[in-house]
């Protein structure tokens, strides 16, 4: 609580939000590097006119890696140059590369440990995970397709930078997929964002009620993953980390002073 308290007045400087990041992602990639957990995102369930998703081997995140599929789902990605931004563990990114056969898939991050984590992880063709920032994407103008950013972009020190930076490595014609989560009172400056970003908006939803089904339908699951991941006494703190039932969160989504959206976006030429 000390700790928190000394912390918020620094908490909407851009400086304070990309090192906080960075930080958090190095120690959980660092000291948490369970083959089994692929996934950072809260989970999606999808909804009634969404194909039920196939796969040969059920996954051990079915929602997790649902948040990825149903969003990559919005377009095509077979043969094309895919960027996530933000891509974490790499599960997301394994999925989507394996999946939608797209012709490369780089994931970007900025934790060095979660990119040598993901290489470690999944190494299948096509696919490759490189350290670098969301506001300075180390990537030529016009050279990908896509960019896919998963639960991401509220933890960084600029999304109008980041969002310069999408539309300077898609192609004409290309495709910007997002889902995140804001407070209610900040929504409107992410839509302002976007709005401003000079990509076209195709497709806003909100999804929340589909995320808050995922969180439930997965609660004893990630439980049990931090029982049996997390040291006892960091795990009431991981566990509001995660979004569990109970957590804040999880009651922000219910009371509706947080809420999550999907978007899609493109550039034209």
């Amino acid at each position: 609580m000390i700790i928190k308290t000394i912390l918020s007045p620094f908490k909407n400087f851009a400086w304070f939000k990309r090192l906080n990041a960075k930080v958090t992602y190095e120690l959980l990639a660092k000291h948490i590097p369970a083959e089994d957990w692929h996934f950072m995102n809260y989970g999606y369930a999808p909804k009634p006119n969404e194909a039920p998703l196939q796969l040969a081997e059920p996954p051990t995140q079915k929602y997790p890696l649902q948040m990825y599929h149903y969003l990559a789902s919005k377009t095509s990605l077979e043969g094309k140059q895919i960027l996530e931004v933000g891509s974490g563990r790499g599960g997301g990114a394994r999925h989507l590369a394996s999946h939608f056969k797209p012709a490369s898939y780089t994931g970007l991050d900025l934790a060095q440990h979660a990119v040598d984590l993901a290489n470690k992880l999944h190494k299948i063709p096509h696919l490759r995970f490189i350290q670098g920032s969301a506001e300075d994407i180390p990537l030529a103008d016009n050279s990908v397709d896509v960019v896919i950013n998963v639960e991401s972009c509220h933890a960084y020190g600029s999304v109008e930078k980041f969002l310069n930076e999408v539309k300077r490595v898609l192609k004409p014609n290309g495709y910007f997929l997002m889902v995140d989560f804001r407070y209610a009172v900040d929504m409107d400056t992410l839509k302002n964002q976007l709005k401003n970003s000079g990509l076209e908006m195709v497709e806003e939803e909100n999804i929340t009620a589909h995320v808050i089904e995922a969180i439930e339908a997965e609660d004893d699951v990630k439980q049990d993953r931090i029982r049996r991941l997390i040291p006892k006494k960091w795990q009431k703190l991981f566990a509001e980390f995660a979004g569990v039932v109970g957590s804040k969160f999880y009651r922000n989504l219910k009371d509706q002073t947080r809420f999550y959206y999907r978007y899609v976006m493109k550039k034209n030429s």
